[in-house]
């Protein structure tokens, strides 16, 4: 009976862990930083980095809460949810930043082209370390709304353990995946610069204007507190 439980708990949270990789917030985050890459592969690693990033702040801060029977403080689960609101703000504002920049650095001078051809390429390290930074602040803002949905679901904590890890590899692979697809029509159009400013533009535009909605309402509630 525990196995059955743990296999179709664990399944379902995999299924369901895919698809909150495709929730509106996920999709504008990361396709602000997919829109700077020029490969479908990178894309693809960028999506695993966030995947891990938010898996691990999942697991760790899940299991923690299932292990002592407890919920997430409310005001703890507002701030992670109003800083992942930011989040998306500055990655959308840095998003429409470049693709102004790029639309400057379009008319450069015959004898500058030199130094931009020499600007050093980003480190793979810093590629990584972004998304799983923005992956980690995702997981902890989900983490008590899905603990929360588990304990009252399943009734053993292993099968809770479970679902949470499977959980985690389902956003995981879900955000690699929509990554690399997402990475291959940018990859494509490389060369097409207007094109690829008009993609950062408009996911930059997405990506802020899905933040600013998300923290209006904390907003508005804290100016309205006496």
């Amino acid at each position: 009976m525990l196995t059955l439980e743990l296999v179709t708990g664990s399944g379902f949270g995999t299924l369901l862990g895919v698809q909150h990789a495709l929730e509106p917030d996920h999709l504008a985050a990361v396709s602000t930083l997919v829109s700077e890459e020029r490969s479908s592969y990178r894309a693809a690693l960028l999506g695993v980095s966030w995947g891990l990033g938010h898996t691990s702040s999942l697991v760790i801060v899940g299991t923690a809460l299932v292990l002592l029977r407890a919920d997430l403080p409310s005001g703890v689960a507002e701030l992670f949810e109003f800083a992942v609101a930011l989040m998306m703000i500055a990655l959308g504002v840095r998003a429409m930043g470049m693709a102004t920049q790029h639309r400057a650095g379009a008319h450069v001078h015959p004898h500058d082209a030199g130094s931009v051809a020499r600007r050093p390429p980003a480190k793979g390290r810093t590629l990584s370390r972004r998304p799983l930074m923005y992956g980690i602040v995702h997981g902890l803002a989900g983490s008590g709304a899905l603990t929360a949905l588990v304990v009252t679901t399943l009734p053993s904590t292993a099968a809770r353990l479970a679902y949470l890890a499977l959980f985690g590899l389902g956003s995981t692979l879900g955000m690699a995946v929509l990554s690399g697809m997402l990475g291959w029509p940018i990859a494509r159009m490389g060369s097409r610069h207007a094109v690829t400013r008009g993609v950062s533009l408009l996911v930059g535009c997405v990506s802020a204007g899905l933040g600013t909605i998300k923290a209006y309402p904390q907003v508005v509630q804290f100016l309205s507190q006496p």
